[in-house]
């Protein structure tokens, strides 16, 4: 009866079948196509967040500023190499920084 049972076993081709794994490829893909465009809008959010955060930084230098030299700064260039270095007067995703009325804002 064993080799009978071995028989049967050594003839039959063992793996997968084009259709399994045109299929197994297909969820792949899917899964792919619907993960990629969140990953996206979440490297925004984020993005955004640090430069809100980068603005607060800038915002708070203007303050110490204002405490040391009496009036506010008028441009941001101020507060460059004392109080900022030069990549902190814009934000990683591109949008830069200005001083309008002793504010910080982003542009």
């Amino acid at each position: 009866m064993r080799r009978t049972i071995n028989r049967k076993f050594k003839n039959k081709e063992e793996g997968f079948t084009l259709i399994e794994m045109l299929l197994v490829l297909l969820v792949i893909s899917v899964l792919i196509i619907l993960i990629i465009p969140n990953i996206a809008a979440q490297s925004r959010n984020v993005q955004d967040t640090g430069c809100e955060a980068q603005v607060r930084m800038v915002q708070s230098q203007i303050e110490a500023y204002t405490l040391n030299e009496g009036t506010p700064p008028s441009t941001i260039q101020e507060l460059v190499p004392e109080y900022l270095t030069a990549e902190q007067v814009s934000c990683q995703n591109g949008d830069s920084i200005t001083i309008t009325n002793g504010e910080a804002t982003r542009q």
